[in-house]
């Protein structure tokens, strides 16, 4: 019965992603790329939200939230602010511009050689950290849970191997030969199966707690664990309250307002509108996230804190004690959907980058859309073959998980500074673009490295950090703008691609929903 449900499901979401696109030109950048620059707010908000949501926020924010507690919904909450920010500054910006990917624009504001940099980057993220931790996480996450295993009669090695081929290549099916709306599609699809499936994990934990009763189980939650629904973390905690008003929300703005695998969504808006109502219904949606990514966890702390001897264990280890067996075979597949949306959205956003960006730019000046489109989806192939031969060796590292959240800032930070200052200033030439990228890299690396080494927990934490390297970054590029100014100042021209009138309500839904996120903080505080 579990396996039929899985197969079915899955086959149900490819068979829609299938009929829907087959109207769509896969021929042009537009049509391949931004999915004929025609998704709706409900495909926009959840392609958005199954991107964001795979195995390691389900996995790895309940084990957090088993150890600490409710604090690390900021991770969720937070998110919804800078959602709101990219809704209402930064969106009608990139539509204004016409631009595919967020690289172009830095072309455009600076030059050819910050924007290969930034691409290059943003391809070194995807490749070398991303994309082999979605299959890898992925794949372990559906070996423990499902035992495949011993359902395939095989070693545990062998079966991440299967899973990881798999996941690899479904992914690579939608998103290279897909496009974007087949990836957008099946996001949305699988986005209503996670929420459906990821709210019933909890409610059973509860109902468990309660005798019956969620209500019951609430209550009894609360008061025999008051410890973990302190909202507010102190200096040993993985968040310290501080860090939410330092690098945690530099870290939000650059994913949802800048990272090319999140952001390509809302740039495949119909219009404006359209983009600012799905970025703003997706906001609204992550404010329930912790019931999804950090609720089991504390739920299982209850049922098993004292069995458990590694916190990762808790998500899995509800599942398959709270889960009815009927159930098995559905919530298979909605995970499945969450762990190949992560991939085959990098790896779309990977083959955009390196169609749009490089090989147009650096290989063939004169290429026609569809050999554009070409180049891109021979480049996706080769990454989602490397990515799957070496996911499976990840197992042999040590908190890999960790190390790679930590190593992120390295192009995170600096990215986000020289849009963040091409937006706000017009006279900042592109060698301080270029200055402050390898700076602020190589600041932080030098940093991550003396932190793991020689001077281990002397540094403040790496939130504040990205903090004191953003200002700094600034302060470079604004000095070297008041010394050397671009001779022309920089104007933005409307490419005319799309409408981008306002949403009237976007400021305030967006107000609204800030005022959600503070109210929440008071409540738990």
């Amino acid at each position: 019965m579990g396996i039929i449900s899985f197969v079915g499901f899955t086959l149900l979401v490819a068979i829609i992603s299938y009929i829907a696109t087959r109207k769509t030109d896969e021929t042009s950048s537009d049509g391949y790329f931004l999915g004929g620059r025609s998704l709706t707010a409900v495909v926009i908000a959840g392609s958005l939200l199954l991107t964001n949501l795979s195995t390691e926020q389900i996995v790895g924010l309940n084990g957090q939230s088993f150890a600490e507690g409710i604090l690390v919904m900021a991770w969720e909450t937070l998110a919804a602010i800078a959602m709101v920010i990219t809704a209402i500054f930064l969106l009608p910006r990139y539509l204004k511009g016409g631009i595919t990917t967020v690289p172009q624009f830095l072309e455009r504001r600076y030059d050819t050689t910050t924007k290969a940099i930034t691409s290059g980057l943003f391809l070194t993220g995807y490749v070398v950290v991303f994309l082999p931790v979605v299959l890898y996480t992925g794949s372990l996450a559906i070996t423990t849970m499902f035992d495949v295993p011993a359902l395939l009669g095989v070693s545990k090695d062998t079966s991440i191997w299967i899973c990881v081929f798999g996941i690899g290549i479904t992914g690579s099916i939608y998103a290279i030969f897909g496009g974007l709306k087949a990836v957008a599609v099946s996001d949305s699809i699988n986005a209503v199966g996670l929420l459906i499936g990821g709210i019933m994990i909890p409610v059973f934990g509860l109902l468990e707690i309660g005798d019956g009763s969620i209500s019951e189980g609430i209550s009894t939650l609360m008061t025999t664990n008051p410890e973990k629904f302190k909202v507010i973390g102190d200096s040993d905690s993985s968040i310290p309250f501080a860090t939410i008003f330092t690098g945690m929300m530099l870290v939000q703005l650059f994913y949802w307002g800048t990272n090319q695998a999140i952001i390509q969504r809302a740039l495949g808006a119909k219009n404006l509108k359209e983009g600012q109502k799905g970025l703003l219904l997706g906001s609204f949606i992550k404010i329930l996230g912790p019931i999804i990514v950090v609720l089991p966890g504390i739920i299982a702390f209850h049922l098993y804190g004292d069995t458990l001897s590694n916190a990762d264990e808790a998500y899995p280890t509800l599942v398959s004690k709270v889960l009815p067996l009927s159930l098995v075979g559905f919530f298979a597949a909605v995970l499945f959907g969450a762990i190949l949306s992560s991939f085959n959205s990098a790896l779309n956003s990977s083959v955009t980058l390196f169609g749009i960006d490089i090989y147009k730019e650096y290989f063939n000046r004169e290429a026609s859309e569809k050999q554009v489109v070409k180049a891109g989806k021979s480049f996706g192939l080769l990454l989602a073959v490397l990515a799957m031969i070496v996911a499976p060796f990840l197992a042999q590292a040590e908190s890999i998980f960790t190390y790679l959240q930590k190593i992120n800032g390295c192009y995170s930070i600096p990215i986000l500074t020289i849009i963040v200052v091409g937006y706000l200033t017009k006279r900042v030439p592109a060698i301080a673009a270029k200055i402050a990228i390898i700076t602020g890299a190589v600041l932080y690396l030098i940093y991550v490295v003396l932190d793991a080494t020689v001077m281990k927990d002397e540094f403040p934490h790496f939130l504040h950090v990205m903090a004191i390297l953003f200002v700094v970054n600034i302060g470079i590029m604004l000095l070297i703008g008041k010394w050397y100014p671009k001779e022309v100042a920089y104007e933005q021209q409307y490419t005319k691609e799309v409408d981008i009138t306002p949403w009237k309500y976007t400021k305030i839904v967006g107000a609204v929903i800030c005022l959600i996120v503070i109210s929440t903080y008071i409540y738990f505080n």
